[in-house]
């Protein structure tokens, strides 16, 4: 059967910007190995399959890949799905201000909004909050999986750990925007020093006034040697803002600017509710445009 789909960049409000993200809506039928060879052919950072949800009260199902495996949960592909789901429930005259996506994390809730013809924006709450996952690797094991210097590791408070709110990431803070310029994966030490998983590099020099951090996310063995805007990374980040800065209780928001060195500049914030000096709650947002609609055959 015929299947349609529409790509849309995420975490920007300009096409040909962000994270670029396939969606399929007519995924009913299609099988694993389907969808993995499907994912394959888009070869984008994740391809999104839609299908009905098992709950009447949620707005859809989903399930995320990579071109190299599925993920539990992904930021950018929530983002990019609500919004085009927002999108069509407004032109068909339903438009709600919140859905329910059925991940296999759980169900994630979304807020959404309207911004365009063919734009809007999400912020979801994550469905699990972050927590340490395992142990780091040295700072010289990391420097050379990274193409850095030993020195450039670490700032004020901030160490090197590894954080999950459903994906792993190990998140490596640099003393400058330019250490992360230069970072460049070194595949064949890479497992040693990432757990076999993920990367995510930051700073807090900016490339932009009123952003928070700037970083970038390497995850080969997931089929990505960089990815553009990474939601599920902010969300695992956001256990490394608990640790090393210390917010204080109320309500925080910071903006992460990731895929400047690829040409693909984004913006993904952060919020975060401190509460008796513990993490209650997190979301992740940003904006989400249509680039193309297609039929696969």
């Amino acid at each position: 059967m015929k299947r349609r789909y529409v790509t849309l960049d995420v975490f920007t409000t300009r096409r040909h910007a962000g994270n670029p993200l396939a969606v399929v809506l007519q995924s009913e039928g299609l099988d694993t190995e389907a969808m993995q060879a499907i994912a394959r052919e888009f070869n984008l950072s994740e391809t999104v399959f839609v299908s009905a949800p098992e709950h009447p009260g949620h707005r859809a199902s989903v399930r995320i890949f990579t071109p190299g495996s599925e993920l539990p949960f992904a930021g950018h592909p929530t983002v990019g799905t609500a919004v085009w789901l927002a999108l069509t429930d407004h032109a068909a005259g339903t438009p709600a201000e919140m859905l329910v996506l059925e991940e296999k994390i759980g169900a994630v809730s979304c807020a959404v909004e309207v911004t365009g013809s063919h734009a809007g924006h999400a912020v979801f709450t994550l469905p699990r909050l972050p927590e340490r996952s395992g142990e780091v690797a040295a700072a010289e094991i990391l420097a050379a999986a990274l193409g850095v210097d030993s020195d450039d590791i670490g700032y004020g408070s901030h160490l090197p750990g590894v954080f999950t709110a459903g994906v792993p990431y190990t998140c490596v803070p640099l003393g400058t925007r330019e250490a992360v310029a230069r970072a460049r994966p070194d595949l064949g030490r890479w497992d040693d020093a990432m757990q076999g998983g993920a990367a995510f590099v930051y700073s807090r020099e900016t490339s932009e006034t009123g952003h928070h951090f700037h970083a970038r996310m390497f995850a080969p063995n997931l089929g990505l040697v960089e990815d553009p805007a990474t939601g599920s990374a902010a969300a695992a980040f956001a256990g490394a803002v608990m640790a090393y800065e210390k917010p204080e209780d109320g309500d925080h928001r910071f903006v992460i600017e990731q895929g400047y060195e690829m040409g693909r500049p984004s913006q993904i914030a952060l919020e975060m509710s401190v509460r008796n000096g513990a993490l209650v709650s997190a979301r992740i947002g940003g904006s989400a445009v249509v680039v193309s609609e297609g039929v696969l055959l």
